[in-house]
């Protein structure tokens, strides 16, 4: 993979991100349907569980109170904010997210709030108190930001005062629960030289960890690719990491046998050609949008579900992992009413665990390593192969898209002894023989 010094515009790439966050892996938390009492106290329970795992950031969807005019369901959108200062009862006090984060930081993991800075709900208290922060239709009616979010209204980022309001805002998690950053919905909606300068102040708090659900090489928002107006500049100075959207849509594509697995080269080089290898973005199989309303990943990547979650996991990014994806979670949960997962004993807990513990520790998957490199194996068309390397350091990751075994062919650059990752085995890998890879299936190599 190119260093960062080759990249055109490398310069303007000046985020500095925590140091904790190299060798980190996201794990999304829904706690309305994480446990069955769907509350901050029943999730920390399953902290020490995650942590074994090997995950390293805790992402937790909204935790403010939700507006009840134009509520969608019985509990509404998790993303319709009726008080920015305020904790949602529904999962409980100040003092339980307090001791949430606490717990989570002493098992060494760090917590992000999901933040929803360009609507609010109708109820919110900004409606009769700041009315000219909301944009207006021709007639003078609040407006939603997509037509079908009939349940928010959009804010007006042209008011310097929502600007401070917004901002003082997210300084308050900051100090008052000792959170270490945001996930950020719908951030290229939001002007950029507000995350900037929001950015500089968190950053004089303490070191922050920023996500932007926005992928500057995908169309998001509700938007279409003719609407979409680019927004490149989220992770020049105020964001970590941004969604893979682009990668998520592809892998659904080949999936449907509409893409190949080889255009995922394609994408790794529209990537590079946009950012520096210093910049993250997040890789996923599903997450609350994408489950809820996309359908799960057994739904859309078929037998290839869990073949495309070791790519998400093992290709340059960082890995997602969503609530209930180590129950092998078969069903939609339901957006805005309660539906609680059902772990089934966690059937996909180890699957999981030997990808992100790997991840978190092996020099050549840390994220944002300039010196390490990317080698893409030739192979035939049923298998997607590379090594990624770090001086002597290396990860042979190969999958399978039929039903078929496949053979990989081995080359020079594979010469040598192995360990698989899942099964334990020590493997002597030596050109021109070839490295089997099952019917849907993945083979994951570290060379001893």
């Amino acid at each position: 993979m190119p260093d960062s010094s080759l990249h055109p515009d490398s310069h303007l790439f000046q985020v500095q991100h925590p140091a904790w966050a190299a060798h980190a892996s996201i794990y999304e938390v829904n706690v309305r349907q994480f446990t069955p009492e769907g509350t901050f106290r029943a999730f920390e329970a399953h902290l020490p569980r995650l942590a074994d795992m090997g995950v390293g950031i805790i992402w937790l969807m909204p935790i403010h109170p939700i507006g009840a005019v134009h509520r969608k369901g019985t509990l509404g959108s998790q993303y319709a904010v009726q008080d920015y200062y305020g904790v949602n009862p529904e999962f409980g006090t100040l003092d339980d997210l307090r001791h949430l984060v606490q717990a989570a930081h002493a098992l060494g993991l760090y917590v992000l709030l999901d933040w929803v800075a360009n609507h609010t709900s109708w109820d919110n208290p900004l409606v009769t108190e700041h009315p000219e922060w909301y944009t207006r239709d021709a007639a003078g009616n609040f407006v939603p930001p997509v037509p079908d979010w009939h349940d928010v209204i959009d804010l007006d980022y042209n008011q310097p005062a929502l600007r401070r309001y917004m901002t003082d805002a997210l300084l308050y998690w900051v100090r008052a629960a000792d959170i270490d950053g945001y996930r950020c919905d719908v951030a290229g909606l939001v002007p950029t030289d507000f995350w900037d300068a929001a950015r500089q102040e968190l950053d004089q708090v303490k070191p922050v960890f920023m996500l932007a659900e926005w992928d500057e090489l995908y169309p998001s928002g509700g938007l279409t690719w003719e609407e979409f107006d680019g927004n490149t500049r989220l992770l020049e100075r105020a964001f970590d990491m941004t969604f893979g959207l682009r990668l998520h849509y592809l892998l659904d594509h080949i999936a449907e046998e509409k893409q190949e697995l080889s255009d995922i080269d394609v994408y790794l080089a529209a990537e590079r050609a946009k950012y520096p290898p210093s910049v993250y973005l997040m890789h996923f199989t599903s997450n609350h949008d994408v489950n809820s309303w996309d359908g799960t990943e057994y739904e859309r990547l078929g037998p290839n579900a869990l073949p495309f979650a070791v790519l998400c996991a093992l290709l340059p990014g960082m890995p997602l992992v969503y609530s209930g994806q180590e129950a092998a979670l078969k069903k939609r949960l339901a957006f805005f009413d309660r539906d609680p997962i059902d772990w089934q004993d966690y059937p996909l807990q180890e699957f999981y665990t030997k990808l992100l513990q790997l991840n978190k520790r092996h020099p050549a998957l840390h994220n944002g390593v300039l010196e390490s490199r990317f080698e893409r194996l030739h192979t035939s068309p049923e298998l997607y192969a590379f090594v990624r390397r770090h001086e002597e350091a290396a990860v042979l990751t190969a999958i399978n898209s039929t039903p078929a075994v496949q053979q990989l062919a081995l080359t020079e650059t594979t010469n040598g002894l192995w360990r698989d990752v899942f099964s334990g085995e020590q493997l002597e890998l030596q050109a021109p023989t070839s490295l089997s890879v099952g019917a849907h299936g993945w083979r994951v190599l570290e060379r001893m």
